[in-house]
């Protein structure tokens, strides 16, 4: 038995295998009876080249179905005849969390937010800035006289006062208009959600119990001497690295005859496993179910060599053709999908869950939308100020409205650096 392919529970067996083999029954409609392999073995040839395991016992007549985890590969398809695959895998490698270590990055404080979002709040920041710059530009309660004072708030100062408020220090000078104080509170109020959010994303990446494993894929787990590695010895995952031509995976290959360090069984695999400094190459569904039943454990993320696993007859057996349609429509139905969820399914703790996702835009659009008018308010509450002095003024004066909005616009964009040319021009004249 092998979990959770095939189980006993007292008298009676479980698992996918058997709910897979009832499903392809009642389509089929055929009777049956299931036996355990005798000699606990999948499929391979001796010496002699006779077939051992549940391929032999079907080769031999013994069984007319094989129906377990059984690899699909070029030598089990010349001696039995093989149907679609069921399930389709790959091979990776587990590791006790034990020899994980948290992958260092030198950039990683920018971890916390996307890119995206980044970008974000370097464009809502470039444009905070030119706001208060055109709002202390406009208004008139930022300066007196535009001809004659010399106005405080540069470009440079209004984005030096901005970078003052993500860091959370005042940083003057300060807007003196009503205006600029509304940009100037929306902008602090951006800045301390924005601020609160970064920190608690951070803290949360910190304090994760994902960990990523210290050799991620099969070149490094090959180059290095520390951890011992084996497989299921005799299995197809033994025998691809035995007959792969790839050096590395022939580097795999003979550190495991070297060192004798493949088990007898999956079983024993994650034992191992678990005791720490080893690590076990498998087929990617038998890893995934260790790591949901033993949360200690981790899987690589590299998968290499993708198969799938087939159900195994005798050589011209007739069902075999309606056994891979009864497959193709469990398969389009759902009905693997939902077998695998649920002989698969996790019982780890919630804290061996995955570290948090960088925080993306559009979780935080209410604030940028809340930043954006703002900045609208605050330039339109400029131009109101600004209007109504040129108003007042117009009425003494006894001109236009425009002609004097007009005026006050040049004296604060234009004509105070032009005067200021001439005045020292003349200056120097003299």
């Amino acid at each position: 038995p092998q979990e959770p392919y095939t189980m006993t529970q007292g008298s009676e067996l479980e698992g996918y295998c058997i709910d897979l083999l009832a499903e392809i029954a009642k389509r089929l409609d055929f009777k049956y009876t299931v036996h355990l392999v005798k000699d606990g073995k999948y499929g391979q040839q001796d010496e002699s080249g006779n077939w051992l395991g549940m391929i032999g016992e079907v080769v031999r007549g013994e069984a007319s179905l094989a129906v377990a985890s059984l690899t699909l590969t070029a030598t089990r398809e010349q001696g039995v005849e093989m149907s679609t695959p069921f399930m389709q895998t790959g091979i990776g490698f587990i590791l006790s969390r034990d020899l994980g270590s948290e992958e260092s990055h030198s950039l990683s404080f920018l971890f916390p937010f996307s890119t995206e979002m980044w970008v974000g709040i370097l464009l809502a920041f470039l444009v905070t800035g030119l706001c208060i710059y055109l709002v202390s530009r406009i208004s008139p309660c930022e300066w007196a006289d535009p001809e004659t004072d010399e106005h405080s708030f540069t470009l440079l100062h209004s984005f030096w006062y901005i970078t003052g408020a993500l860091t959370l220090q005042g940083a003057g000078p300060h807007p003196k208009g009503l205006s600029g104080r509304v940009i100037s509170a929306v902008w602090w109020v951006f800045a301390v959600v924005l601020l609160a959010c970064y920190f608690s994303n951070f803290n949360a990446m910190l304090r994760s119990d994902s960990k990523h494993v210290s050799v991620n894929n099969f070149e490094e787990l090959a180059k290095q001497d520390v951890i011992d590695y084996g497989t299921v010895e005799g299995g197809s995952t033994f025998n691809f690295f035995k007959n792969s031509k790839n050096p590395t995976y022939r580097r795999i290959y003979q550190h495991m005859e070297r060192k004798k360090s493949c088990v007898a069984s999956v079983e024993e695999g994650n034992r191992r496993t678990q005791e720490g400094n080893y690590a076990f190459i498998g087929e990617a569904a038998s890893l995934d179910l260790a790591v949901a039943r033993y949360c200690n454990l981790i899987r690589s993320s590299e998968l290499i060599a993708m198969r799938g696993y087939s159900i195994a007859a005798p050589l011209g057996f007739p069902m075999m053709k309606n056994i891979t349609v009864a497959i193709l429509q469990l398969s389009e139905s759902g009905e693997l999908a939902f077998l695998q969820s649920k002989w698969w399914a996790s019982s780890c703790l919630p804290e061996w869950g995955q570290a948090p996702h960088a925080l993306q835009p559009h979780l935080l659009r209410g604030l940028f939308l809340l930043l954006a008018l703002g900045l609208g308010l605050g330039l339109l509450m400029a131009i109101l100020e600004l209007a109504s002095k040129a108003r007042s003024q117009a009425k003494d004066q006894k001109k236009s409205c425009c002609s004097v909005l007009l005026a006050e616009l040049s004296q604060r964009f234009g004509s105070r650096g032009a005067n200021a040319g001439t005045e020292t021009s003349e200056k120097s004249k003299a």
